[in-house]
């Protein structure tokens, strides 16, 4: 069984008396530990396919099947639910909250899902040093450079052990030194099973993926994989 599984899916808007077809039948199938970028030009589609996967929206039509579970017709609080159990997202903007420490801010996860505090605290910690950041737990967003606090997003992302890590234009506001060194914490953390969906418009950043959607005009216009891949696939 795929870990994501769509079907026909399509998403309209309403523009005033225009109708947006921002997707338009989408089937896709992408299973566990895989590394799949999602490319495509502005307006093609792309962040609303990201919307959908990660359960921050519903589809206009059309089936959606994430870990087993169908999602496509759930309600607000059936999908807050599933994303904090099943999603670990990484923003272009890393969305830290200023005045706490990086392990708080990788704590809240944890928050909104009840766990206990000692439990928390230890899942954070673990979290911190898989990204490298052991000695910066105590920082604060402020005290970071711009690279260590996507990596405080990535600890975040990972603490709930989610089935997706679902990073939006993740190297969108880094220099290409930090990109690179947040590009191979990716290809560890895939190497060491998780499944990585990296939405970007970054041709370098989709090439380290293993397999590349290229989304236009709300359709799949194509599906390969990347020469990453079939150099390793012929090895």
């Amino acid at each position: 069984m795929s870990l994501i599984a769509t079907r026909d899916l399509t998403k309209e808007y309403e523009m005033g008396a225009e109708t947006v077809r921002a997707l338009r039948g989408v089937t896709i199938s992408i299973e566990r530990g895989e590394y799949v970028a999602i490319v495509g030009p502005s307006g093609s589609g792309k962040s609303t396919l990201m919307n959908l996967i990660g359960c921050l929206d519903t589809p206009t039509a059309g089936e959606y099947v994430l870990n087993g579970k169908s999602v496509a017709r759930m309600n607000d609080d059936e999908l807050a639910s599933i994303r904090n159990r099943e999603i670990g997202f990484v923003f272009q903007t890393f969305n830290l909250l200023p005045r706490a420490t990086a392990l708080h801010n990788v704590e809240l996860p944890l928050i909104y899902n009840g766990t206990p505090s000692s439990e928390r605290l230890e899942a954070a910690k673990r979290a911190l040093e898989r990204v490298g950041l052991g000695d910066r737990m105590t920082h604060k967003p402020s005290e970071l450079s711009g690279g260590q606090r996507q990596r405080v997003a990535v600890a975040r992302a990972l603490v709930n052990d989610p089935s997706i890590i679902l990073a939006d234009e993740p190297t969108g506001n880094l220099d290409s030194k930090t990109s690179i060194e947040i590009m191979e914490l990716f290809e560890n953390l895939h190497s060491a099973g998780n499944t990585m969906i990296v939405v970007t418009h970054e041709p370098d950043v989709a090439e380290r993926a293993h397999r590349v959607l290229f989304i236009r005009d709300g359709l799949i216009a194509s599906d390969e994989p990347t020469a990453r891949a079939r150099a390793s696939a012929s090895a």
